[in-house]
């Protein structure tokens, strides 16, 4: 959707947090007020390195087909510029260069994808540090955009019928002065440990419900060196699954650096230590894979990440919520970290901004945290209905939840043999299109008779099998 620059809604509008989601954000906020400020109370680099504020980063990332089409649409160009920057890209539809089993089902991995499924589902690999550095960039080279680091966020600053959020007060890393910034809008992106439940409960607000699956998730990694060539596959993703709460990535990221992480649910802990990481995954990693990464020269030490729970806040819900203020990315909802789902939601969460921001800031709260619950909720039920698969997670269980993994239990079989099935799928997971476009009757179809035909012939593949009615895929992606 093209946007409209309609001027300036106010003077000054403060963004708490300078990871993905308050970048997305100011770039949003810097077309519609005169000044834009964004507060990080870490110490923000010059180069693209890990930073202390975001040991995440550390780790893979997964940029969604939908939230790398936001990136263009919000930053023009800047695909074209990571990979110039020597991101990697999948852009030749060769299956072969992935390997991706999600629930104990292997997807395609041999022949080409369709070239229409391409255009929209390029899948681009640069490492966090160099994505947030090239974001970071562009926002700091906006007129209107200031950015301060080394500042905490103390207080949110409101009027004295706390029916409006006026400002913030800020305090120096370093020990010395504060300050106060006055706002028309504040906006929330300090992830996941984000206070704004407790400055609303102290006004009066009270907080939001907060929705939760304890999936219990811990992952390692191991930064590598490979030769060029060492592996033809560009991506690993061996998801959990029933009965083996445990999966690995292998991901190729700029400079012929890959991250070799493994990771546990349910409470399970992987091993530190690259040896220790190669024996957990042996028993379901293809060998020539763990060849290449004890061929490879380990960079820095391994480093571990926790995730208990994936949260939502239900800022949605809330029957009063004071003006002035909007909440964003992780501090609002947060994943399981193997989804990859994080960044596209504070993507969309952006999106959803700059459309409410166009019915000006009197009840935008509510407008907003409505409109971008929509995304929220795709993401949340592919994720967390996942989780619930595992007997082990706690969660809430309705019916619904059991059907529908029911049949993406169906779904990924289908997917195992049609490359038709698979690539729709890959939209859906990709946050292109909504769930219900896996029920079109003639998806549906083909569904049924690859499980037939595999049940019936489980060496011969469904897509080779019929070639009248439902040609192979076999163009170039």
């Amino acid at each position: 959707m093209e946007h409209i620059d309609r001027g300036p809604l106010g003077e000054h509008a403060v963004v708490l947090g300078a990871s993905m989601g308050g970048l997305f954000a100011a770039r949003v906020l810097a077309d519609r007020f005169r000044q834009v400020t964004v507060v990080e109370r870490d110490s923000l680099p010059d180069e693209p390195t890990s930073r202390k504020g975001a040991p995440q980063a550390r780790h893979p990332h997964a940029l969604l087909a939908r939230g790398a089409q936001t990136l263009d649409e919000l930053f023009p160009a800047i695909l074209d510029d990571l990979v110039a920057d020597g991101a990697p890209v999948w852009d030749d539809g060769d299956l072969s260069r992935t390997h991706i089993s999600f629930g104990g089902h292997l997807m395609p991995h041999s022949g080409m994808i369709d070239t229409d499924d391409l255009k929209t589902a390029r899948m681009y690999q640069p490492s966090r540090p160099l994505l947030e550095h090239h974001v970071r960039q562009r926002v700091h080279a906006l007129p209107n955009v200031t950015l301060l680091d080394n500042l905490a966020a103390t207080q949110l600053i409101a009027t004295a019928d706390r029916r409006r959020v006026t400002g913030v007060q800020l305090a120096d890393q370093a020990g010395g002065a504060g300050k106060t910034l006055t706002a028309d809008l504040v906006v929330d992106a300090m992830g996941r440990g984000a206070h704004t439940p407790s400055f609303l409960e102290t006004l009066g607000y009270g907080r939001p419900i907060e929705q939760h699956i304890h999936m219990r998730t811990t992952y390692v990694s191991q930064k590598l060196k490979m030769r060029p060539g060492a592996l033809r596959e560009m991506l690993v993703n061996i998801s959990p699954e029933q009965g083996r709460p445990t999966g690995m990535f292998l991901v190729h990221n700029e400079n012929n650096i890959w991250t070799f992480t493994v990771c546990g649910m349910t409470g399970l802990e992987p091993p530190h230590g690259l040896d220790s990481m190669l024996t957990f995954v042996e028993r379901f990693a293809p060998p020539h894979m763990l060849d290449a990464v004890r061929a490879a020269e380990p960079l820095g030490p391994v480093v571990g990440h926790r995730m208990p729970s994936s949260r939502w806040r239900r800022y949605d819900k809330m029957r009063r919520f004071p003006d002035g203020l909007v909440v964003t990315g992780d501090a609002v909802c947060s994943f399981n970290p193997i989804y990859g789902q994080g960044m596209s939601i504070a993507a969309a969460d952006a999106l959803a901004l700059r459309a409410e921001l166009g019915a000006g800031l009197d009840g935008l709260p509510p407008r907003f945290f409505r409109t971008a619950a929509k995304s929220i909720a795709v993401a949340w039920q592919l994720g967390a209905g996942s989780d619930l698969a595992f007997p082990e997670v706690q969660g809430h269980r309705t019916p619904l939840t059991r059907l529908n993994n029911r049949f993406s239990d169906w779904l990924l079989s289908a997917c195992e043999s049609d490359r038709r099935v698979h690539a729709e799928f890959l939209r859906v997971a990709g946050l292109l299109d909504p769930p219900s476009r896996l029920f079109s009757p003639v998806l549906l179809g083909r569904m049924a008779r690859a499980n037939l035909f595999h049940r019936r012939h489980p060496s011969r593949t469904f897509s080779d099998s019929h070639t009248t009615a439902h040609p192979p895929v076999t163009s170039a992606r």
